[in-house]
């Protein structure tokens, strides 16, 4: 028996692709280098150049890019940690919104199905 919450798709499968999505424009846009992307994301200059050439996760990451509210919240998160007018609290926060969002597009519940067998009347993913 597979007990995974829902959350456990979002940790393993949507925070790695938005963190890539972010460092990305930190690189690009605001010409942060990979190590002090990095540093502001928490992770490991080897993670960001993984998120950034790997083909690995390519799919999620062109998926997430097209929804408009994943590419707004890339946006704001990239400028707030390149102006420092977002604290890694606030940066947080806004993952967490992001997290509601895409609970409420199904996508989330759509990835959580892949890993768990759920009744089709499952509401999970909108309740939490």
């Amino acid at each position: 028996m597979k007990m995974r919450p829902p959350c456990e798709s979002v940790v393993k499968l949507v925070l790695p692709a938005f963190r890539s999505l972010v460092a990305k424009e930190l690189i690009e846009k605001y010409n942060f280098s990979q190590v002090a992307a990095a540093k502001k994301l928490g992770t490991t200059q080897a993670a960001v150049s993984y998120y950034l050439y790997s083909k690995r996760g390519e799919k999620r990451m062109k998926e997430l890019e097209a929804i408009p509210s994943v590419q707004s919240m890339t946006n704001k998160v990239a400028s707030g940690i390149a102006t420092q007018s977002l604290s890694p609290f606030e940066a947080m926060l806004k993952f967490c919104e992001l997290c509601k969002v895409l609970r409420t597009k199904d996508l989330v519940c759509d990835m959580h199905k892949g890993f768990i067998t759920v009744p089709a009347a499952c509401d999970v993913c909108k309740t939490i």
